[in-house]
């Protein structure tokens, strides 16, 4: 390939990647969510100095990467398509099997058990409030897949409460998985009750500031849902 030829794609290549990054900072600095719509591209080749068709490409990356998706008479949304990514992806698997009940909850104590310095920090008597709330809410859920939801969201407001945004957007991203393993767990009500219980011994160990507790009780409930697997599962 001639010199010149390979210096054009370099070229562009750089414009491409300058306007998915001038992207990005536009995202955080109108502090744009999910199902905003993006400037038009005309707007964005005015905005960035750069050609409709080096926009148009730069839209098309972050399409492929599921941050945005185009809408009929709206033009590019925020999405995140990374959640319906990861359900497909484990789709196949009807139920969760011991071995990767056991995988998952691994991460999950080496995130959560060891919050409590974050949590300590960070929690108050409104967070409390809230936590009790959802959880009961769980107990009193009349499906048990409800639960099962309500389960993840005590969890991942918890680790909100951390106010570590990487943390959050990884249990964020991991919902679907998470969700199924819950559900996997609460295939009765004497498991939605169980929860319940260990639910409140770690919100009094939040509220007491007790470390020791936090993390015995924490690691004690992942590791519990496992006598709730089906046994054909185990």
């Amino acid at each position: 390939m001639p010199v010149a030829e390979t210096a054009d794609i370099e070229d562009k290549g750089s414009a491409v990647d300058h306007v998915v990054d001038a992207l990005r900072r536009l995202m955080r600095e109108r502090n744009l969510g999910l199902g905003d719509a993006l400037p038009s591209e005309a707007e964005l080749a005015s905005m960035f100095g750069a050609s409709r068709n080096t926009v148009r490409e730069a839209i098309r990356i972050l399409k492929a990467y599921g941050i945005v998706e185009s809408r009929q008479k709206v033009g590019a949304v925020i999405t995140d398509r990374r959640q319906q990514a990861l359900m497909d992806l484990f789709s196949f698997a009807i139920d969760i099997s011991a071995e990767s009940f056991l995988d998952i909850q691994g991460f999950r104590r080496l995130i959560e058990v060891n919050l409590s310095d974050l949590l300590f920090e960070t929690i108050d008597n409104a967070a409390i409030g809230k936590l009790h709330a959802i959880n009961d809410r769980m107990r009193d859920a009349p499906e048990l897949a409800e639960a099962a939801e309500l389960d993840f969201t005590f969890h991942a407001t918890l680790v909100g409460f951390a106010r570590n945004q990487t943390l959050s957007q990884v249990y964020g991203i991991l919902q679907p998985l998470l969700q199924r393993l819950m559900e996997a767990g609460k295939r009765s009500r004497e498991a939605v009750d169980s929860a319940y219980d260990e639910h409140r011994t770690i919100i009094e160990a939040l509220e007491q500031r007790d470390r020791i507790a936090y993390a015995y009780h924490m690691n004690r409930h992942l590791q519990a849902g496992l006598q709730f697997i089906a046994p054909k599962a185990v």
